[in-house]
């Protein structure tokens, strides 16, 4: 049986907001109504209003000053919403031979509309994969997931090495860019420079002579592990 078969179904406009505040939450603690507007471009005065409603579903606890967080249930209804769009774009790019620039939109229509049956033997047939092309963990049928502490590219040290594990964002320019200079999941790096006030990050690629140069907004983006060796297969 899966996870939420016996929970009452949720409207697509819900199911946004708790895919929503459960990233902003996860980074710290709370998300902010104006930061939820600016994610959903909605006006806040309306977002006001359905976070009460969700309050009231007993899905999100608001507090005061602070913003809102998941409850339990909220939580496992975010997961079941993550867990269907990234095995989506998984099975696009692996199954259809959609690019990884490509798949976000895609999988953002199809998410609200596939049964939980159907998500289940795609993920079956991709072999259970772990990670969406993107390297976010897919949350499993249990709606469990990992988490694991990672460094920005931005953040990290001259002369340390790295594996990139995650691309935080959705933008195509931005990971048809990323693509063309071989920064996906997976490339080992270390870093050589990094200029001050802001300045650009430079990474050299293992297997690679050429030097990549990254921009400080982008560099925000590449979530790396510390080390750069051979840890846990990409699935």
């Amino acid at each position: 049986m899966h996870a939420l078969a016996h929970e009452a179904p949720l409207t697509r406009s819900v199911e946004d907001y708790l895919k929503v505040i459960y990233h902003l939450s996860s980074q710290g603690g709370f998300a902010a109504t104006s930061d939820i507007a600016a994610m959903l471009d909605l006006a806040p005065p309306s977002v006001s209003g359905m976070v009460k409603r969700l309050s009231e579903a007993g899905l999100i606890e608001h507090v005061p000053y602070r913003g809102v967080q998941l409850t339990a249930q909220g939580r496992r209804a975010a997961l079941r919403m993550i867990r269907r769009h990234r095995v989506l774009e998984t099975y696009l790019t692996q199954q259809l031979g959609y690019d990884w620039d490509g798949v976000h939109a895609e999988a953002e229509r199809m998410e609200h509309a596939v049964s939980d049956d159907l998500i289940e033997r795609m993920a079956g047939a991709l072999g259970d994969p772990r990670y969406d092309p993107h390297g976010e963990p897919i949350p499993t049928a249990a709606l469990e997931i990992e988490e694991v502490e990672l460094v920005r590219l931005s953040e990290a040290a001259v002369g340390q090495a790295l594996e990139l594990r995650e691309v935080a964002t959705q933008d195509p320019a931005r990971l048809r860019f990323l693509a063309e200079q071989g920064l996906t999941p997976g490339a080992r790096l270390v870093v050589t420079d990094r200029q001050p006030f802001n300045g650009p990050t430079t990474v050299q690629l293992r297997g690679s002579s050429a030097a990549r140069v990254v921009g400080q907004e982008l560099a925000r983006l590449l979530l790396c592990r510390p080390g750069g060796g051979d840890g846990d297969a990409r699935a």
